[in-house]
């Protein structure tokens, strides 16, 4: 299970790393044009809301770090 962990933690940050990139080039230039075309770059609060939903889940994954372990335990009637 540590494995699939780590994969997921990994693949989060990637994401949240190219969030971080979309986010600085909507800051930089939110419209731009080309020739006759005019293209809008996506919507801030949406890059923004993924970003500290991708941070959380990065938090999570690693504050876990192995400590989420399933027990079993036996009954007794005494």
């Amino acid at each position: 299970m540590g494995e699939l962990r780590e994969k997921r933690l990994e693949r989060y940050k990637k994401r949240l790393e190219m969030y971080y990139e979309a986010e600085e080039a909507v800051l930089l230039n939110q419209e731009y044009t080309i020739g006759t075309k005019s293209l809008k770059r996506a919507d801030l609060s949406t890059i923004r809301a993924a970003i500290k939903d991708l941070e959380k889940q990065v938090e999570s994954l690693e504050a876990a770090g192995g400590k989420n372990k399933a027990g079993r335990f036996i009954p007794r009637d005494i």
